[in-house]
């Protein structure tokens, strides 16, 4: 039978990348070969997000090229996949009939399936509850360039803050069975993967469903054990479920990264409340003090929304305030994007794009100043650093310490005329910074 060739393309969060992944692990699996190459392509697999109006437009935008390029060229099947086909499934079939059919987001496992239905000319769509068992447990093609992984813990979100249209899209908190999760890490390994990153919805509840307690330690501590990982990262902790045990693991397990990402969207009780979280300024605070007391060098990542609804210019300022106060090492704004069938897309007092974009480029220059201020502290000190790559015009090498997640946060860019490799890891010392990006040169040889 002839090898079909396949280009899957990835849109969205990490959490999404695994699923991706996972599809071209069972995809090889079943004999089909991949491609880069759109125009080499017999199927494309669009696997879709929605989660804000910007991440909506880019994948009806891949949605319509590659609906293009099935008419004009020699592409057979086109298949959606995710939260923007479990959303919007039937429009999507009814304004875009190129696509021959769509998987929710429960069912990648039904990929292989829904491919070979096509090329023989019989297909049907594959919408499960998305309260569906995550598919999990199977083969992956890492994409990442190997040295590093993501690691899937569980799936969809039981919070219901106000914006958001997660737990409609990807079902209540699922957690995938800690065996599963040590096995598949294990495996990931023994293929070379060297840093860990867990991701979810929400990290932090990790086995409440399935255990009746949060076990995210108990699983740190079982990563903890498998030899060749270096690096284990969490992210996507709500600050509201952070508990002593967990920072206890965080401090005790040598592997794991003093990093957090924590999401808390807003510094105003009143905006907060609105939003549907489960926190307030004041255990904001707390928290974020008990881990800096507790783990003096850990980094902290947060993500704020701004424009919200209602929220007035003072609340701003109280944001403002507390982003100064609290000084993250990290920090993103989205600015608010209402979704449909969500409750904050009903309130009246919708604020003007303009209004919320200025906002946010007042909260990125505030952070942009206290992102100097700590990168120059930096220098002088010692940093253990994983290698990603060269850089050939600038000659040098680039790399992250424990302080950057790949994606998201800055780089350390190493002078040096050794070779390396990319997932080698070295102790720079920082000599100087840019911005958000520190320069370092090798104080010793492979760390």
């Amino acid at each position: 039978m002839e090898r079909k060739k396949v280009l899957l393309v990835s849109l969205g969060c990490d959490k999404n990348l695994v699923d991706s992944e996972m599809m071209l692990g069972m995809l090889q699996e079943a004999g089909f070969t991949f491609t880069d190459a759109e125009e080499e392509a017999d199927a494309v697999v669009i696997n879709t997000c929605c989660f804000i109006h910007d991440a909506k437009e880019e994948s009806i935008q891949a949605i319509l090229e590659m609906a293009a390029l099935k008419t004009e060229g020699r592409l057979r099947a086109l298949l959606v996949v995710g939260c923007l086909a479990q959303r919007y499934r039937e429009e999507i079939l009814k304004e875009i009939p190129e696509v021959d059919c769509i998987l929710g987001t429960t069912a990648i496992d039904k990929i292989t399936e829904a491919l070979e239905k096509i090329f023989a000319g019989d297909c049907h769509n594959y919408i499960e509850d998305c309260n569906r068992e995550p598919v999990y447990g199977r083969k992956r093609v890492v994409t990442t360039g190997g040295y590093y992984a993501y690691l899937k813990i569980a799936e969809g979100c039981s919070k219901h803050c106000t914006y958001c249209i997660i737990p409609k899209i990807r079902g209540d908190f699922r957690s995938i069975p800690m065996e599963t999760l040590v096995e598949e890490a294990t495996g990931l390994a023994n293929q070379g993967v060297k840093e860990l990153i867990l991701v979810a919805q929400e990290t932090t509840m990790y086995g409440c469903d399935l255990y009746g307690e949060k076990r995210l330690p108990q699983l740190l501590h079982q990563l903890n054990e498998i030899p060749g990982l270096r690096w284990i990262r969490i992210l996507y902790c709500y600050p509201e479920e952070i508990t002593p045990e967990l920072i206890t693991a965080i401090r005790e397990n040598e592997k794991v990264c003093h990093y957090l990402d924590i999401p808390i969207q807003h510094g105003s009780d009143r905006i907060l409340k609105r939003m549907g979280r489960r926190t307030d300024r004041a255990a904001l605070e707390d928290i974020i003090g008990r881990l800096r007391r507790e783990i003096p060098d850990i980094c902290l990542r947060t993500t704020l929304i701004t424009g919200f609804p209602g929220e007035t210019r003072e609340e701003h300022e109280e944001l403002l305030e507390f982003v100064d106060r609290m000084e993250f090492d990290r920090l993103g704004v989205f600015t608010y994007s209402p979704e449909e069938d969500t409750p904050a897309a009903e309130f009246p007092d919708q604020i003007e794009e303009e209004v919320k974009k200025l906002r946010q480029s007042q909260l990125m220059e505030l952070q942009q100043e206290i992102a100097w201020e700590k990168a120059e502290g930096m220098i002088g000190r010692q940093l253990t650093v994983m290698i990603e790559g060269y850089l050939a015009k600038e000659q040098v090498y680039a790399a992250r310490s424990y302080k950057d997640a790949p994606g998201v946060d800055g780089y350390v860019f190493v002078n040096t005329d050794r070779s390396l490799m990319s997932g080698d890891f070295v102790t720079v010392t920082v000599t100087d910074s840019y911005e958000y990006d520190l320069i370092g040169e090798i104080t010793d040889e492979l760390a």
